[in-house]
């Protein structure tokens, strides 16, 4: 007798296609591995452009205000040195006054009565003056009216160096290195 076997799935025992534990694992871990490079570069990149966008403004304003001090002094027909961080320049029947405030970290100029900042977030600044021979203006010690007066007399040409920084709540501290040109009072008499 012939007898044939026959088998019939149950509906509860259809197989079932899925991933297995190891292979969950493994796609999570790649998953998360992938999402935090991912994050890191949108951080990076984040970063990155805050600190061009301080050092494109810390360089507008250094040049602006450079710009503007370089006009005034090659105009200026007398210069009076305040102190080491203080100048003031006559234009005229116009006197304007550049000043370092080394509290505010600030470079301000004044004409008028009416105050205008040219820079912030100063960390150093240097005003040097030069003879018209070339030779340095000392001015390591203004801090009388005769020492001042003797300076003022002598000086021809008037360089700044400026050191500027900012920095932001998300990016690193975004430093700027100026030294500008000599800045010849051109309508100033000076003898050798």
């Amino acid at each position: 007798m012939d007898s044939t076997t026959t088998t019939i799935r149950s509906p509860d025992r259809e197989p079932r296609r899925g991933f297995t534990l190891v292979e969950v694992m493994v796609s999570a871990t790649l998953g998360t591995m992938i999402l935090a490079a991912v994050l890191s570069m949108f951080l990076f990149l984040g970063r990155t452009s805050a600190n061009i966008v301080n050092y494109a403004e810390m360089e507008a304003q250094a040049r602006s205000g450079l710009e503007r001090f370089a006009q005034d002094t090659r105009q200026s027909s007398d210069i009076t040195w305040n102190s080491a961080n203080s100048i003031t320049l006559e234009i005229g029947a116009t006197t304007i006054t550049y000043t370092h405030n080394s509290t505010t970290e600030e470079f301000s100029r004044t004409t008028g009565g009416n105050t205008e900042i040219l820079l912030d977030g100063i960390t150093s600044f240097i005003y040097s003056g030069y003879k018209i021979t070339g030779a340095s203006v000392d001015l390591s010690d203004l801090s009388t009216v005769a020492k001042r007066q003797s300076a003022s007399d002598v000086t021809k040409q008037v360089q700044i160096y400026i050191e500027a920084a900012r920095q932001s709540t998300t990016a690193t501290r975004v430093t700027n290195t100026v030294l500008s040109a000599r800045y010849m009072l051109r309508n100033k008499r000076v003898t050798a």
